[in-house]
């Protein structure tokens, strides 16, 4: 198609598709289980002179057209016919200098069920968990560190409880006390590697299965996480007990979007950021806000009120403690620390302005630390409920 394009200055190009003996395809579903399927790609181009046509798909291998525009290895016909020829078909050609070319290729393909074609891939930024679910507990195996790391902060920026362990025989050991809901497992690991865990795990759970209620019972989801993209790995690494597989290195909305997959968990994406911001206040009797990016009225009128009889909080100059932010309601504290873990500065000074101005010096050492970018100290401002630091 691409070449089509690129040597066909007047006319145009067509794609054709049809299945079997050139019926045309009016609904997908129509089609049949180990289908032929016909595609065609027609231009009126250039073309291609009858003595390059015997030696256009070697590799290296340029058309008098091609060298003239200066573009292209030589490299593209002789992958896609490969490509063609791994999924059980070849590529034909037809071409008449001045006048165009055409060419078709065959391939076999096996109808899907529904319930196999994935979910489409939402590509927003995840920012936490929707509210109203319960704390899932995510277990990371992987012999390194920094990909447990990796993995473990970015489930617990949005709200899930993470384990990490360096093989499989611990990964068994936590699956067996801390019992995960869901476990990413690396496949290559010493002392035990993710094919026998899994496999140890299916086991078991088969075992328990036999003398627990159907009601009692579930299955750990267990996704795989490799480096290797080969169909013959993939086989194996299902055939040892894996509900899914990724491979390294992986995207976040790879993650988040399995996840979502199997265990049904929910989030909240940064387009709905506003809307987060709202529901969290909301639920606790917050007004809603009026216009976007007013966060005004996301306070309380007794918080909002200048006759405010809570004690004022004198702080030193760059002395913030927990307690401090003890001032504002628990659901603002928890929106402050998602946009410090997500870096959001704008969001971070919206919240600022909701602050009573009989509190004005917190607003000001806040400002102070999103000015000089300070979020992590931010994070570690966050109080439990004694005040105290949380994390």
């Amino acid at each position: 198609m691409g070449n089509a394009i690129k040597f066909t200055d007047t006319g145009g190009v067509t794609l054709r598709v049809q299945m079997g003996q050139g019926t045309e395809i009016q609904n997908p579903k129509d089609i049949l289980p180990n289908a032929h399927l016909l595609f065609e790609i027609q231009d009126t181009g250039k073309g291609i002179a009858p003595e390059e046509l015997d030696n256009l798909f070697q590799p290296f291998v340029q058309t008098a057209s091609a060298t003239q525009v200066k573009e292209g290895t030589g490299l593209g016909l002789t992958i896609s016919r490969q490509f063609v020829q791994l999924m059980g078909g070849d590529i034909r050609l037809k071409s008449e200098v001045n006048r165009g070319s055409s060419f078709d290729f065959n391939i076999i393909v096996q109808q899907a069920q529904s319930c196999e074609v994935a979910p489409p891939i939402r590509k927003e930024k995840v920012i936490g968990l929707a509210t109203g679910q319960r704390v899932y507990r995510i277990l990371v195996a992987d012999d390194r560190k920094e990909n447990c790391d990796l993995l473990t902060q970015l489930l617990n920026s949005i709200g899930f409880e993470t384990r990490a362990v360096a093989n499989g025989q611990e990964a068994i050991a936590q699956w067996q006390t801390w019992h995960p809901d869901l476990i990413w497992m690396d496949m290559r690991m010493p002392v035990m590697n993710g094919y026998e865990a899994t496999r140890q795990i299916r086991a078991a759970e088969q075992s328990n299965s036999t003398i627990i209620t159907q009601s009692q019972y579930s299955r750990t989801p267990i996704i795989a996480l490799t480096a290797s993209a080969f169909e013959e790995q993939r086989s194996s690494i299902l055939g040892a007990g894996c509900d899914d597989l990724i491979c390294k290195p992986f995207r976040e909305e790879i993650i988040f979007n399995k996840m979502a997959e199997y265990l049904g968990v929910q989030y909240v994406y940064a387009e709905e950021q506003e809307n987060f911001i709202q529901t969290r206040f909301i639920s606790q009797g917050f007004t809603e806000v009026s216009q976007p990016g007013d966060c005004k009225n996301l306070l309380s009128t007794e918080a909002r009120d200048s006759n405010d009889s809570r004690p004022v909080v004198a702080t030193g100059f760059g002395k913030l403690t927990p307690q401090d932010l003890l001032i504002m309601p628990s659901e603002w504290i928890t929106a402050l620390h998602q946009a410090a873990i997500q870096v959001d500065a704008e969001l971070i000074f919206q919240l600022i302005d909701v602050i009573p101005k009989t509190h004005h010096t917190v607003a000001q050492e806040l400002t102070d630390l999103v000015d000089r970018f300070c979020f992590d100290e931010i994070i570690d401002l966050i109080p439990d409920d004694d005040g105290q630091p949380a994390v």
